[in-house]
């Protein structure tokens, strides 16, 4: 079964933090979201205090983890991007051929560690800058180069969550869920 773990930092974006969880785990991944924060409680951007699985100091390595996740959100990102050991674990995560991914503000923290150097990339708009001059901005919703996948913002939440499903199990079985969650009325209602 694959591995997936979300880290999560004060002022996380709610929906962008647990849509991706939500649909990962209806697939049969396993995710566990890790606080930063040193408490197994953090609080959204909104006010919304979730109790997180792990603490970043209870893993002693990410080395059996098939895809690391950040979500957006101020001062999420900011506090994630502050905190060496998340910046250390993508790092290794990426330099071993595995799977990291980051949506809305969060892919500055994927520039600030060095990980979308000539990579295509999307972020929250007007955050273009954030990216760095390595990274070409794409705008899409969803954007995935190698082993990089970045989500635009809230509205990203569904289909950036689908794509990284699509990583783990058969297209046939995504789109069983898709069908399941109703998410084609969601885009047939355009």
């Amino acid at each position: 079964m694959a591995k997936v773990y979300e880290f999560l930092a004060n002022g996380f974006e709610e929906v962008e933090a647990l849509a991706p969880v939500d649909i990962l785990r209806r697939g049969g991944v396993e995710v566990k979201t890790i606080s930063v924060t040193g408490n197994h409680l953090v609080e959204s951007s909104h006010g919304v205090t979730i109790k997180a699985d792990l603490l970043f100091e209870e893993i002693s390595n990410f080395s059996d983890v098939d895809l690391l996740m950040l979500p957006g959100g101020m001062p999420g990102s900011k506090n994630l991007n502050e905190h060496d050991g998340v910046r250390k674990a993508l790092k290794e995560q990426f330099e071993s051929g595995k799977r990291v991914a980051a949506i809305c503000a969060a892919p500055l923290v994927l520039a600030s560690v060095g990980l979308l150097k000539g990579k295509k990339a999307t972020i929250y708009p007007g955050m273009e800058s954030y990216l760095g001059d390595d990274a070409e901005y794409t705008g899409a919703l969803v954007q995935e180069d190698g082993n990089v996948t970045t989500g635009g913002g809230p509205a990203a939440s569904f289909p950036y969550a689908y794509k990284l499903l699509s990583y783990f199990i058969p297209q046939e079985k995504v789109e069983e869920i898709k069908k399941g969650m109703i998410y084609d009325r969601l885009i047939s209602s355009k």
